[in-house]
C-alpha cells in the first residue's frame, strides 16, 4: 500500500496549526560545529506543546473532524508523547480522548497525558499488540482512533517540523530525524525534499530498535521484538505500512546509535544548548556526533523530537557510567 502526501498536504497542516502551535526555536551552537566539523541547526521540539513535535500531527487530525466524531469521541495508542498530544488536541477541540498506553511508560508522562484530561488504560507492551487493543477499544467505545504514525493527516502535521526548519535556515545538505513509527521522518521527508532539492534524508535508530534499517535494507517490512532502550518512544517493533511506502524512497541512510551515545548527547544538549532532552529527542544529536553521516553534510538540520523527561530520571541517566 502506497501513501500519497504531498507539500500541499503539510503546507494545509502548517495552516491549521497557526497560532496553536508554537512556532518552536532553531538553535546554533559554535562549539559542537567544531565538534562536528558542520553546520548545525537545531529544531527544538522538546519545547513544542506537551513537550515533543507529536502535537502537530495530533492537533492537524483531530482538526479534521465532524462535530460528531468530536463528540462521540477519540483514542490513542501512545508510549507517552502522541497520548498526550492527542489529550490536548482533544481539549483543545472540545472533544475527549481515550488513551492506551504501556504499564511501562515514565510516571511524567502517565500523569501529563491524564492531566490534559485523557482517560489512560494501560497494557503490558512486551506481551500485548497494541493496535489490536486500540482498534478495539476505540470500536467498542464508538470512538474515531488516532495512530500516532498511521494516518496521512498526523503525517502531513509532523512535516511541519521540516517546512518551518528550512524556512528559517535556507537549503540544508541533511536532514537527522529520529524514526520510531516513521511518521516524523516521512512526513519531514516529504516536506524537506519538495523544498530544498538534493537534501539527504537520514534517519536515526536505537542500535537495539533497528527494524526500519532492517526494512530498508530487506525492502519489505521487517518485524523485530520489541527494543529494550532508553529511547522508549523508538521502541517500534516493525515500521508503519504507510509511513514505510513513503520512507523507503525518501531516506537515504539510517544511523544507529547505542544507548551510552544518547546519553552522552542528552549531556551536551543540556551543558553546551542549556536544552533537556528525552531519550528519543537526542538520537538525532548523537548521530551527529558519531561521526557515521557520510560524506559529512556541511549543512545539517537535527530534529530535537521531545523534551519530556521527569528530573529523577534525567539525572538517573546522566550520571550512568558508559557501559
Amino acid at each position: 500500500m502506497d501513501a500519497v502526501l504531498t507539500l500541499a498536504d503539510v503546507e494545509a497542516a502548517a495552516g491549521r496549526l497557526e497560532g496553536v502551535a508554537h512556532r518552536t526555536p532553531v538553535v546554533t551552537s559554535r562549539a559542537i560545529d567544531e565538534i562536528v566539523g558542520s553546520r548545525v541547526f537545531f529544531k527544538c521540539e522538546n519545547l513544542q506543546r506537551v513537550g515533543a513535535f507529536k502535537f502537530r500531527g495530533a492537533y492537524n487530525a483531530i482538526s479534521q473532524l465532524g462535530r460528531e466524531q468530536l463528540d462521540r469521541g477519540v483514542a490513542a495508542y501512545s508510549s507517552g508523547n502522541h497520548a498526550q498530544a492527542v489529550a490536548l488536541a482533544a481539549r483543545l477541540l472540545g472533544s475527549r480522548a481515550v488513551i492506551l498506553m504501556p504499564k511501562d511508560t515514565p510516571d511524567v508522562k502517565l500523569a501529563a497525558t491524564r492531566g490534559y484530561g485523557a482517560e489512560v488504560v494501560v497494557y503490558d507492551r512486551y506481551t500485548e499488540d497494541r493496535v489490536a487493543l486500540g482498534t478495539r477499544l476505540a470500536a467498542e467505545r464508538g470512538l474515531t482512533l488516532i495512530p500516532p504514525y498511521e494516518d496521512l493527516r498526523v503525517m502531513a502535521g509532523q512535516g511541519t517540523v521540516a517546512l518551518e526548519l528550512l524556512r528559517e535556515t535556507g537549503p540544508l545538505d541533511a536532514l537527522v530525524v529520529p524514526v520510531g513509527g516513521g511518521g516524523l521522518m516521512a512526513g519531514c521527508a516529504v516536506a524537506a525534499t519538495a523544498t530544498s532539492p538534493g537534501i539527504r534524508m537520514i534517519g536515526v535508530e536505537p542500535s537495539e530498535g533497528d527494524d526500519t534499517k532492517r526494512s530498508l535494507a530487506a525492502g519489505v517490512r521487517v518485524a523485530i521484538p520489541v527494543a529494550r532502550t532508553i529511547a522508549d518512544g523508538q521502541a517500534a517493533d516493525t515500521p508503519g505500512e504507510l509511513t514505510f511506502s513513503i520512507n523507503k524512497d525518501l531516506i537515504e541512510q539510517i544511523v544507529l546509535v547505542s544507548d551510552d551515545e544518547i546519553r552522552s548527547a542528552m549531556i551536551l544538549a543540556f551543558e553546551r544548548l542549556k536544552l533537556v532532552l528525552e531519550p528519543s529527542g537526542a538520537t538525532a544529536l548523537a548521530a551527529v556526533l558519531s561521526g557515521r553521516l557520510e560524506p559529512r553534510p556541511e549543512r545539517i538540520g537535527v530534529v530535537f523530537s521531545g523534551g519530556n523527561i521527569g528530573a529523577r530520571r534525567f539525572a538517573d541517566l546522566v550520571s550512568q557510567p558508559p557501559s
